[in-house]
């Protein structure tokens, strides 16, 4: 039997340099401690040199505020962006722009603490999500498990789990499965499997049989 891949393993495709896995790819970066993703999760870029800029190119305005949490076995298209908390601006009053962050007496003006910062919160993307090419995730957002993000897609609101959205703002197209499939779905809780059960669930997970991914669940 072949060997199992490797999630730890930052090029898992080879002869496809483009593609990354992202937990080992934020393993070089642990000073960033506010972005996590799990296993076999995977970013793609059309340059394999961009591939490896996942937090500069796709992480937008992280300046530690928030975090984004990506689940295990996410497939990211090229340059699907994550917008972090730090990019909003202050709404409260007649103007939005950002005074303080030129220094000198703009800042003592009102220094930027004192600022009402609109925030966002925290960004949850599920387990076994694909996000599209140029998509966009706003603050605050959660995305659910087995959720697709069309190409450039602007996902301002929660996505339920296993609904397809599209368009700007981000909507529902369609669900993936009926609501008794996905409960059931969500009861296997595959993603959380060890590799080698996953392994064993591929037909069931690939041809969408949930009776025999339920099998796979109750046979080990």
């Amino acid at each position: 039997m072949s060997a199992t891949p490797d999630p730890d393993t930052l090029h898992p495709i080879p002869g496809s340099p483009g593609v990354v896995f992202l937990r080992p790819l934020l393993a070089r970066h642990p000073q960033v401690a506010n972005v996590t993703a799990g296993a076999f999760s995977y970013y793609h870029d059309d340059d394999p040199e961009a591939a490896l800029r996942f937090l500069e190119l796709c992480v937008r305005y992280n300046y530690g505020e928030g975090r984004l949490s990506i689940g295990r076995w996410c497939a990211i298209a090229h340059r699907a962006t994550f917008l972090m908390p730090g990019a909003n601006h202050a709404m409260a009053g007649p103007s939005t722009y950002p005074f303080g962050i030129l220094g000198g007496a703009f800042a003592d003006a009102l220094p930027l603490p004192d600022y009402p910062w609109r925030g966002g919160g925290d960004i949850t993307i599920g387990h076994d999500v694909w996000l599209g090419t140029e998509c966009l995730v706003l603050p605050g957002v959660t995305i659910g498990h087995g959720a697709v993000v069309g190409a450039r897609a602007v996902v301002a609101k929660d996505v339920p789990p296993y609904a397809v959205v599209a368009g700007n703002p981000a909507r529902v197209v369609r669900m993936r499965f009926d609501e008794a499939t996905i409960a059931r779905l969500l009861a296997t809780g595959w993603w959380d499997w060890p590799a080698e059960r996953v392994i064993r669930a591929i037909p069931a997970l690939v041809k969408g049989d949930v009776a025999a991914l339920e099998d796979v669940a109750r046979a080990t």
